[in-house]
Formats: C-alpha cells, structure tokens, sequence
C-alpha cells in the first residue's frame, strides 16, 4: 500500500499524476514514483515525499498523456529507490503499481528466478509483473488474459494498475481486497485508491468490485470482467464530496482544522436522524435491521485504533442504555482466534476509510458464521460499506490528517444514537432520562465549540511538556476510553510514549513509573467516579507526579489538587466523551508542532491500512 494514481486522457498525464499524489499524502508513505508513456515506457521513483520526485522529474521528459503513479507504505522490502513503485516487467514492456500483499510471493519468486527472471526489488509487487509477463509470453495471450490467469493463481490482496507500451491507448486495473475506483470524465478515466484525486475532475466514478478487473480504452471506453471472464456492467455513481474539503481552508495544519470542524461534523452525523420535538432517534440505514438489534442477546463491536476506542466507548452506551451485552474486539485478533459466534449476533464493524484490512477480513468471518454485520464508517462506496448488511455513514466529511479526531467523535455520536434507538423500542430507558440525553445531545457541537476556545490554555500547558519522554494518561467509566484515545494521539503524532489506563488499574503496575518528572493526564469530571478519581489523583500527587486535568467547569476541588486545569463544560456522563476528548486532541497537535513533527503525514502511519 498505500496511494494508487493513474491517468489516460487529453491532458498532459505528469501534471494529474502529480497533483493526484499530493491528494493522497494523507494516506502516508515512505516513498513514490510515476511511470509515464512518452518515447518509450519510463520509470521514474525515489524514497521519500512526492517534492522529492518533483526534483527528480526537473530535467526528465514530461510529456505524455498516459501514466501511472504510486506512494508507498514499506511491506515488502525497506523504503528505498528500487523498492518504491511503479515496477517494470522484465523486459520492461510493462509496469505496475501496486497496493496488498501478495501472500504466496515467495514461492512465485522462487519458481520464475528457475525460469531465468531477474529481480531488482525486494517486493511482492514486481512477483506479480514478472507472473503477468510470464503467461502472457508463454501462454501466447493477451495482457488481458494474462491478468486475469496470474491474480487466479496468486493468494493476498491487490488493487493494481497496469502501463502497455505496447498499447498506450490502455489501462488495465483489478482488485482484490483493496479499494480502487474509476472516475469518467470526458475522453479522460481515472484510477485511484479513493476519490480525493478525483473529485476535481469529475464526479462519476465506478468502485470495482471483488475479483473485478477494469480495461480502460481511450478509444472504446470503459469495460468490466472478471478474474473468471465473466463480463459485468460498470455501476457508475455520483461523488459525495467536495473539492473544498480537501483543502486547509487557511489553517496551517489538516489535523487543526479537522479538530476545529467537530461541531460541524457532530451534527451532520446527527443530521436527519435526531427529532428532539418528535422525541424519536432513527437511523434509517438500520431500520430494517431493528428487530436483530432487538432480540439479539450479544453485540460484538469490531474495529482498530481510534476506532476501537470509539467502540469501546458504544461497549459502555449499549450495555448502560440498552442493556445488551457487549464485546469489543481487535479485528487483527478477532480473525485469528476462532471466536465464538452465534446466528443472533449483532456485528458493529467500525473504520474510518471504510478499507481497513483486518476488519473486513472479520467482517467476513462473522458473515460467514450467520451474524448480521452493521457498518459505521466515513467513506460513501467504501469496501466495508459495501459489505455490510445494513450501517450508517457518520458524515464527517473527508479526514485528510492520518491521526483521526473528528472520525472518533462522529462514531461515537452514531454509536450513541444507536445505542438511544434501541434503549428506546426495548423500553430499557425511561422516558424522562431518554429526554435528558437527547437534548444534551443537540447542544453538544455547542459545547465542543466552547472547549476548543481553550485552545490557547492547551498550547501553554503543550509548551511546558513538549521535551517529556513519558506520558500517562487516566480515566474512569466513559472517560477510560478518553483516556486511551488521548495516549494514542500523542504517541502518533508526536513520538512521544504514551500510555492510557484505566485509573484505579494505576496501583497495579503503573504506579512505579511516578516521580516528579511524570506528566498524568487525568480525565477527572465530575461524573460518575468522581470520588474515585479524586481518590486516585491524591494517590498521584503522594508520589509528586504532575496532574493535568481534564475537569468539568467550576470545579474546584479537583482545580485545588492538580497542577495544570482544562475546563469543559458540564454536560451528561454518557456524552462526556465527545467534550473530553477535544482538549486532548489539541494537546497532542501542539506538542507535535512545537517538537516540529510532521503533523499530518506521521512517520510510519498510514491513513487507510489495508494490508493485515
């Protein structure tokens, strides 16, 4: 993985490929490269960023109307020059870009090195150029042919792009596991990982499907088969997004201003399915799906990464509220462990892009076990989207930055709506507190754009503890999770290690780590345990660690103990996340900026991990 780009048309190819690179940065990688058809078929790649292939390209022939273009996230093979993509055939009459892994690589490799193939990678990818080069040389078939008969003996995932010099009026695309969309234009397509290159050009797009491969003719237009040669109909669709979107809109970082667009993106995902007048909450996206959610005696909620912690945060909604047990499972782990699963299992499958590899793989071993599948995520047309039986779109609009934050509380407004509609028709929550949740719900964006004028209190604290090696961070009942999330921000974006517990879990371990050098973030509202978190704070400052608070407004015996405060405003126990986490989120972006980290391209992350 991680950014596939390609383009056939009337304009100049380097120009949209370049451009369409930097749309995906967001997605993380360590390297890139461009293949273009000009005189020839000619390869041009680097390690590092997309500027860094600008400089190499200042002096090279950029002329052409066909081409390819990949940023890539290390698999197979470290970050240099020969491992970056695209790769040439042997004979260097094809080239190809490349995102999953090739699972049986190995043994491929070492059947064409007998056959006389010579590999200048350490890649799975250029396996897969030299197989299609094989067949179609030995078999005598077309390139066509050739693709359809080597992704049929090869194991893993792809989304691939292929560049004929021989053809230079043809693309050629497949996918398997990994998203790849077409867009039409006028005499012009497109290939991308997602749609952010797209949009600007035109907003008609095709996803591929499983095991479907697309061949682009400038002459003849769009067709689309199968690994197995059966011919399907291409599916056009209208794009839900906007050019705008997917720029800074004047602010100097995209996770700044994903941070700042909270309000808006909490209430678009409420948008629609909150009636405060009528007293109903609805999700029509589920509404089919009712009954199973009604009668089901467990949910299973499976994510990763932020989105985990936004499920566990629906593990404390469903089970407070709605009264049903809850499980909250690594998808990475969840596929691997033989789990137990039941026909009257509810299934939430949470991601952000919609593409992430570990969870659809559960999602497809749920299905398989008879479990209806609800889907929460970000992406319109994504691969978990599709796969789903029913779910909801937390409409938060694009999210460029590779640490989420609006993504997280998106989720957790749906789970929350989720949680209230089923509470609601099993009669599990009285009337008077269904009421109360739901009016403080509409004024949370409110209340998320009070606390983000905190900011300036933030960047004081950030500035005191930008050198600390070590960071714990605390929270009890709905704010554990915070807590968790607040830890993961930090140690993404800022290199810093972080930890998130559960508070009274301190004494068994974490503890031994406290002296006067410790920053704690405690997420200590007056909610709940409040009692409790007091209790634990003074267990902190005995050892003389240093407390930074996450307090609710006005409160003063917290305030009188710790050594740094941030206040929120006071809002229900069940919502105290989507307010609590806003003040961690910005401590993490302006400990990053002042350590002069990459913001939003962290190193080694991805935004969309579609490999296992």
């Amino acid at each position: 993985m991680c950014g596939i780009f390609a383009y056939i048309g009337q304009q100049n190819a380097y120009d949209v490929l370049i451009k369409g690179l930097k749309r995906l940065e967001y997605r993380g990688y360590d390297s890139a490269g461009i293949a273009l058809l000009n005189k020839g078929l000619n390869l041009y790649k680097t390690k590092g960023k997309v500027t860094d292939l600008e400089d190499l390209m200042k002096d090279k022939n950029k002329e052409g109307n066909v081409g390819i273009a990949h940023t890539r996230w290390a698999t197979h093979g470290e970050p240099n020059d020969a491992n970056a993509h695209p790769h040439y055939s042997l004979s260097k009459k094809l080239a190809i870009i490349h995102n999953g892994i090739i699972e049986n690589y190995a043994s491929l490799r070492e059947e064409l090195v007998k056959r006389g193939f010579v590999f200048r990678s350490d890649t799975d990818t250029e396996v897969l150029i030299h197989l299609i080069e094989d067949i179609q040389i030995s078999e005598k078939v077309d390139l066509v042919e050739a693709v359809q008969i080597a992704l049929n003996e090869v194991i893993g995932a792809y989304a691939i792009v292929i560049l004929n010099k021989d053809n230079p009026n043809e693309l050629i695309a497949a996918k398997k596991g990994s998203p790849l969309v077409v867009g039409l234009g006028k005499d012009e397509y497109f290939f991308a990982s997602d749609a952010t290159p797209i949009v600007e050009y035109t907003q008609n797009v095709v996803y591929l499907e499983e095991e479907e491969i697309a061949i682009v003719n400038i002459k003849e237009g769009l067709k689309i088969k199968t690994t197995k040669n059966k011919d399907k109909t291409p599916y056009v669709q209208k794009l839900e997004m906007s050019l705008q979107a997917l720029e800074k809109g004047g602010y100097e970082h995209f996770m700044l201003k994903e941070i700042y667009e909270q309000p808006r993106s909490i209430r678009d995902s409420m948008r629609g399915r909150l009636n405060i007048e009528g007293g109903i909450v609805s999700l029509g996206g589920i509404i089919d799906y009712e009954q199973k959610f009604l009668s089901a005696n467990r949910i299973i909620i499976i994510a990763c990464g932020t989105s985990w912690h936004a499920a566990l945060v629906g593990e404390y909604l469903f089970e407070d509220l709605a009264r049903i047990p809850v499980e909250v499972e690594y998808a990475s782990e969840f596929i691997y462990r033989n789990p137990v699963i039941y026909e009257n299992d509810v299934v939430i499958a949470i991601s952000q892009s919609g593409e992430t590899a570990d969870t659809l793989a559960a999602i497809e071993l749920a299905k398989s076990k008879g479990a209806t599948i609800i889907g929460i995520c970000n992406v319109v047309g994504s691969s978990i989207a599709r796969a789903v039986h029913a779910g909801s779109y937390t409409h938060a609009g694009p999210e460029i930055g590779v640490a989420s934050t609006k993504a997280f509380t998106a989720q957790v407004t749906i789970l929350t709506l989720m949680a209230l509609m089923i509470a609601q028709k099993k009669g599990t929550i009285s009337k008077s507190r269904f009421y109360q949740i739901i009016n403080e719900l509409n004024v949370i964006p409110a209340k998320v754009e009070k606390t983000l004028k905190a900011s300036e209190k933030v960047k004081a604290i950030a500035e005191i503890f930008q050198d600390s090696r070590n960071f714990l961070y605390l929270g009890r009942g709905y704010n554990f999770p915070v807590a968790l999330e607040g830890a993961l921000k930090l140690k993404e974006i800022s290199y810093i290690h972080a930890e998130g517990y559960p508070a009274a879990e301190m004494k068994h371990g974490p503890i031994a780590l406290i002296d006067e050098q410790m920053p704690i973030v405690v997420v200590a509202t007056k909610k709940g345990t409040y009692e409790k978190i007091i209790s634990n704070i003074q267990e902190i400052k005995a050892r003389k660690g240093i407390i930074i608070a996450i307090i609710t407004e006005g409160d003063k015996r917290v305030k009188d103990i710790a050594d740094y405060i941030i206040e929120i405003p006071d809002t229900d126990e069940v919502l105290t996340p989507l307010v609590a986490t806003i003040p961690l989120q910005l401590l993490s972006y302006y400990v990053a900026v002042m350590r002069g980290c990459n913001v939003d391209q962290p190193r080694n992350l991805a935004k969309s991990v579609t490999v296992e």
